[in-house]
């Protein structure tokens, strides 16, 4: 499935509409540049779940907690240096729990994956306006 998006907002408005049909174990894998705009799909996406709190990238505490319809784990393991960190934090509880899972760099533990993960790529196409993305979300990582 590929989504065009113009605009923050609308980008925040396709994470909503993923987070309302989440359901318990499901995995996004999120990837994208620097200021591509995954926090602002992060964010949508919390909304859907009906998580009120604001919403942080969290790059230097790898994973965040949120209530709400169910919980929301999100992840950003782009400081992650050796993949044997993941097991430090516990991640089989949080891959494998009652909440969904939100990974930011997922591309870089891509051996931790389950196979049952959902891809979410954003790129610009600055040819197309400095605010373009293009969402693409399959069932396997590609580039």
């Amino acid at each position: 499935m590929i989504y065009e998006s113009h605009s923050e907002e609308e980008t925040k408005q396709i994470g909503i509409n993923i987070g309302n049909g989440c359901k318990s174990g499901d995995i996004y894998c999120l990837i994208g540049d620097l200021g591509v705009g995954k926090t602002a799909f992060a964010k949508g996406l919390a909304e859907g779940l009906n998580i009120s709190e604001p919403i942080t990238s969290p790059t230097f505490t790898v994973v965040n907690e949120y209530e709400g319809r169910l919980p929301l784990y999100h992840f950003d393991v782009y400081r992650i240096t050796d993949i044997d960190e993941m097991d430090e934090i516990g991640y089989e509880e949080y891959f494998f729990g009652d909440g969904v899972c939100l990974i930011e760099w997922a591309d870089l533990i891509e051996d931790l994956i389950p196979d049952s993960a959902l891809w979410i790529h954003i790129k610009k196409d600055l040819a197309k306006g400095e605010n373009y993305r293009e969402i693409t979300i399959s069932n396997k990582r590609t580039d």
